[in-house]
């Protein structure tokens, strides 16, 4: 078995213009001004509550409570999850081509889980994974191999025959500590020096199934 899984935000998924509106739609409610995409950018990556923290700092808010804010961000976020995100061009064909050719695809985001289903499953791919985990599916998240190892575990994988695919150190960082191997993706959002101790990288989605049938040939 051989199984490649994906980051979602940046990786699968260009949602960073939804992001940036509701981060600028919370914003607005306390009577700050939205930060731009690119600010929004900077800011995912650790999952809902660093995003929301971040934006909060970016607009120097410093007496509004992080746990309200974030829960609102949700609400906010909730309907909205798919409303100007897009899949990465040559996605779809992408993963379809991997699950022809054997591979067993997850996807392992610090994004909530539900939040991540509900994006695959309007975008038609959902049926493709074996298992999504997500930043509250267990006790840890990316850094923190763990996350990953459960992940795999949910699609009865090994680490040792899997593949992180992601854009930011967060990925790279669960693959070294999990013994699994990986690929940065560099049409994502993360800086380049996130690259650092991949196994790979790639410049296009579509060059996934190359790369990866190279890494995990005679393994």
């Amino acid at each position: 078995m051989r199984l490649a899984v994906f980051d979602l935000d940046g990786t699968l998924v260009d949602s960073l213009p939804d992001l940036s509106d509701c981060a600028g739609l919370l914003l607005a409610e306390y009577g700050l001004p939205a930060p731009s995409q690119d600010a929004v950018r900077s800011m995912i990556g650790d999952g809902v509550g660093k995003l929301v923290e971040r934006a909060l700092d970016h607009a120097g808010a410093k007496d509004i409570d992080r746990q309200t804010a974030i829960h609102r961000f949700m609400e906010l976020y909730g309907p909205r999850v798919t409303e100007r995100s897009r899949l990465f061009p040559g996605t779809e064909a992408t993963l379809r081509r991997l699950v022809g050719e054997g591979w067993t695809l997850a996807v392992c985001t610090n994004k909530p889980v539900a939040a991540a289903n509900d994006i695959l499953r309007t975008f038609g791919i959902l049926d493709l994974f074996a298992a999504v985990g997500g930043g509250d599916s267990f006790p840890a998240r990316k850094p923190d191999p763990a996350h990953l190892l459960g992940t795999i575990a949910l699609a009865k994988g090994t680490a040792a025959r899997s593949i992180m695919v992601g854009d930011h150190a967060n990925d790279i960082l669960a693959a070294r500590g999990a013994g699994a191997k990986s690929i940065f993706a560099r049409w994502g959002y993360g800086l380049p020096a996130y690259a650092d101790g991949s196994t790979a990288e790639a410049d296009r989605i579509a060059d996934i199934p190359v790369i990866a049938d190279t890494l995990l040939s005679g393994s």
